[in-house]
């Protein structure tokens, strides 16, 4: 019987409505079933889903219905992160205010994500811009004011003397500010900063308890938190060169143990004694001001030439009263980290041999691997970083360097220097507390007022919400809200008299730091309700990309921390589970080369095969069109697929399909038109199988089949369902999509035979019940064609709110064993047999493999030993 195709533009709009009107996926605080929280970070409104948004909310939503399905009451929500930097770049550059194109976006996305299927509970939705979304910040803000936990310090950031505003590390590149291209000062501004670093030791040791997060997640994590054990030690200035007062430089370190190779002490150029040497020489200020012009991340202290001017101050060696050293500035240490200060040990970090080599200062090898020989081991271009045996040493020779580090510090904490011992034992934390201030308009305003009289005076809670003026303007540089005419002008609190409000805005990690408490109960008059936070934190299963695996996460962590301490709520750990996916990439297409290289978008391009050889044509010129590398879709190199196109063209299941087929979810997904037409001919082909059959399948009753190939076709279908309920617990879909092809190509030939009405009642009975458990399984994945099938073959109320079914476990039971076959004690074969086969059929079975009768040459084995479902052994 001839059906129609499946039609997906008829079809998923029609079950979305039929979702949307009957509120299925509305979720209840006051549900007595188990709850379970799943969320994907949520998007910045830039005005378009890309395909990596398909994926992360495809992941999220098979995980949201299985568990559904499961019995769970789901919370599964959606928001909006949407301040920051880009819609004031929007405004500038189109004239248009940041919230009209704000919410204009967010418009559009939310139509995109709803035409993906996606079984969101939208009456929780909210945007971070949302002034009831930042009055509760606002709240937050004044209570961990009240805790202590939030206070305003000088503090030196990147400044860009056009725009106006503080640069991020990340944001300065080769000195310049990354969007006006300004050379960037180095300024002292006055900053808000929450006391993170109050959760050190407590951020880091909690990581060892999220077994449910990426091993290397936690790596990152505890990298960035940088907890080290090492020594605090106090050098002596010897020679001031008239440049300095301070009689000692204090260094921190992890190496005391390689105190014998130190060739050089280095300080920041914000140093307290290199502030004092460039008051006092000219050469020294100029590089202190050339060191506060360049950039301040990681990366580019890694990658920057090594740099430094001798100030002519002398310290004396801590293990040697008659050594002396020089004190170098350099641009490669910065104030923020240890002390401001370091000693070099050119031999055993990278760093300092570079800079050593480049300044002609000494290199001395102090540790050496253990099978070295002491005589003859040096150090050329590259220095040994790892343990090992002490030399060069003094009394460490011979030494570990662990048993070194012990008798350093020994000495160094019985040794005086002043009133005082030379040096302490110290832990120390990379991590430094999270500056929040940004001079900039779209951010939510820090609720402080500054008078002259009183100084800083929080505002009264019951003032908040501190509104954004709508008023604004963006036709020259800077913070709008500086030049308000009267928005920043306000009485006191406190005294009444005419004071400011403050004109910096919060960080936007911070609107993002605690959004998944606020979506339990996001109706509220205040940031939660600590019942409803408590009973859904933690989010069960969080999604995201893995550029977010530090700051992000820490960030958040620390806020479940400070909120527990204010009262909002008695979690700390806001993920219990974490998963960061792979990204959706795609091949390159260009025509031209170098400078003249033209990018060509994958819509304009068709993929031809030539003698086994793929060539991309232009459509419309014919020209060929270059095949490059497969890489992330970016706007940049065209190759981006649009997702509208894709949903309009193939439907929302086939892409959803697609994306978690071909490869695990935590890796790259190459994106192909072969494979999504690939998967759109499996779509139709679950519609025709199943339709054709609908009618048959409507009338008989479902159950397993009880003999021959019915028997067969229902454990077949009753183990992929074991199997798959398990991949969906692990988050492994592509496996799952795996089992789904085996499991109907299984049963694509009897289906096939029930549409021609050529089937048995057993076997009829036995395919109902495998279509049901394919409409399940298939429901996570694609639920609008899983809802059109169930409505095929009569299967009454929604899918969205039927149970998952429970597998067989008589079908399910495996009744072969295999056993591994040993000869003479050597693993030669496998001999795969029934569960129950007695001692006489075994042996029986294991003569007669190949193997078996090839060790035996036609002789009679001496014994053959069967230990019952464990191994067998053949002695020859």
């Amino acid at each position: 019987m001839a059906t129609e195709r499946y039609n997906p533009r008829d079809a998923e709009p029609r079950w979305q409505a039929r979702w949307n009107d009957e509120n299925v996926f509305l979720t209840k605080n006051d549900d007595p079933r188990e709850k379970y929280y799943v969320l994907e970070m949520f998007p910045y409104p830039s005005g378009r889903i890309h395909m990596g948004h398909v994926r992360n909310y495809a992941m999220g939503d098979v995980v949201a219905r299985y568990k559904r399905a499961r019995g769970f009451n789901v919370l599964h929500p959606m928001g909006w992160d949407a301040f920051g930097m880009p819609a004031e770049n929007a405004a500038m550059e189109r004239g248009v205010h940041p919230a009209a194109w704000t919410y204009q976006n967010i418009a559009s996305m939310r139509a995109q994500l709803k035409a993906m299927g996606l079984s969101l509970d939208w009456s929780r939705e909210f945007a971070t811009c949302d002034v009831a979304y930042y009055q509760q910040q606002q709240r937050l803000f004044l209570d961990f004011l009240e805790k202590g936990l939030v206070y305003r310090k000088q503090s030196k950031v990147n400044w860009d003397p056009v725009d106006n505003t503080v640069l991020a590390n990340e944001q300065v590149i080769d000195g310049r500010g990354w969007r006006s291209g300004a050379l960037v000062e180095q300024r002292e501004l006055t900053q808000w900063f929450f006391k993170i670093t109050d959760f050190s030791d407590d951020l880091l040791k909690a990581l060892d308890e999220l077994d449910q997060w990426p091993e290397k997640v936690r790596l990152m994590q505890k990298n960035w938190i940088g907890r080290s054990e090492g020594m605090l030690i106090r050098w002596e200035i010897t020679e001031r060169a008239g440049l300095t007062d301070a009689g000692e430089v204090s260094v921190y370190t992890t190496r005391p143990d390689t105190l014998f190779g130190a060739s050089f002490l280095a300080i920041s150029a914000d140093h307290p004694i290199a502030r004092d040497a460039a008051a006092q020489n000219a050469a020294i200020a100029a590089f202190c001001d050339e060191c506060r012009h360049a950039g301040t991340s990681l990366a580019a202290l890694e990658t920057a030439e090594k740099k430094g001017i001798d100030t002519g101050i002398r310290v004396r060696h801590p293990l040697d009263d008659s050594w002396e050293l020089p004190v170098y500035v350099a641009n490669f240490v910065l104030m923020d980290y240890g002390t401001g200060a370091i000693f070099g040990c050119p031999s055993g970090d990278q760093r300092d041999l570079d800079f050593a080599r480049k300044y002609d200062l000494p290199v001395v090898p102090v540790v050496m691997p253990e099978d070295g020989d002491a005589s003859t081991f040096t150090i050329s271009d590259e220095a040994y970083v790892d343990d090992g045996v002490m030399i060069n040493s003094r009394f460490l020779d011979g030494l570990t360097t662990e048993a070194a580090f012990e008798a350093v510090a020994s000495r160094l904490t019985q040794t005086m220097l002043g009133n005082a011992p030379q040096g302490e034992r110290k832990v120390n934390f990379r991590l430094r507390d999270w500056g929040i201030s940004r001079q900039r308009y779209w951010g939510c305003p820090i609720p402080v007022i500054h008078c002259d009289d009183c100084g800083v005076v929080p505002v009264p809670k019951a003032d908040l919400p501190v509104k954004l003026p709508d008023d604004v303007t963006f036709d020259s540089p800077g913070n709008p809200l500086d030049r308000h005419p009267t928005w920043r002008h306000v009485a006191c609190p406190q005294c009444g008299k005419d004071a400011r409000r403050e004109t910096d805005t919060m960080d936007t990690f911070v609107d993002s730091s605690w959004y998944f408490a606020r979506f339990t109960a996001p109706w509220e008059s205040r940031p939660t309700d600590p019942a409803a936070a408590d009973a859904w934190l933690p989010v069960d299963q969080y999604i995201g990309g893995i550029e977010h695996a530090i700051l992000h996460l820490l960030y958040s962590r620390f806020f479940t921390r400070a909120m527990q301490v204010a009262g909002h709520l008695d979690v700390k750990e806001p993920f219990k589970g974490l998963f960061t996916q792979g990204m959706v990439v795609h091949e390159t297409y260009s025509r031209g080369e170098g400078a003249k290289r033209e990018w060509v978008t994958p819509a304009e391009i068709r993929i031809e095969e030539v003698d086994g050889k793929r060539h991309a044509v232009h459509i419309e010129s014919g020209e060929e069109i270059s095949i490059g590398s497969i890489e992330k879709m970016s706007k940049s190199k065209k190759n981006v697929v649009d997702p509208d196109d894709i949903i309009a063209s193939y439907g929302a299941d086939t892409a959803r399909f697609f994306v978690l087929s071909d490869s695990p979810p935590d890796r790259d997904v190459i994106w192909s038109e072969a494979g999504v037409e690939g998967a759109h001919r499996f779509v139709q082909r679950i519609w025709r199988l199943v339709s054709e059959a609908a009618a048959v399948l409507k009338t008989v009753p479902s159950r397993p089949g009880t003999d021959g190939e019915a028997l067969a076709i229902s454990r077949t279908a009753h183990r992929t369902l074991k199997a798959i309920q398990a991949d969906y617990d692990k988050l492994a879909f592509n496996k799952a999509v795996a089992r789904i092809y085996e499991l109907v190509n299984a049963i694509a030939a009897p289906l096939a035979a029930a549409g021609e009405g050529k089937i048995q009642a057993d076997m009829a009975a036995a395919l109902r019940n495998a279509v049901e458990i394919v409409v399940a399984v298939i429901a996570p994945i694609m639920p609008h064609l899983a809802e059109e099938c169930w409505q095929a073959i009569g299967g009454g109320d929604l899918v969205a709110r039927t149970a998952w079914p429970a597998y067989d476990e008589t079908l399910v039971a495996e009744n072969e064993v295999t056993l591994p076959v040993q000869i003479n004690g050597k693993k030669r074969a496998d001999l795969t047999i029934a569960r129950d086969a007695d001692q006489m059929a075994i042996e029986s079975a294991v003569l007669a493999l190949e193997q078996v009768q090839a060790a035996l040459a036609g002789k009679t084995p001496r014994k053959i030993i069967v230990v019952p479902q464990r191994i067998v052994n053949v002695v020859v």
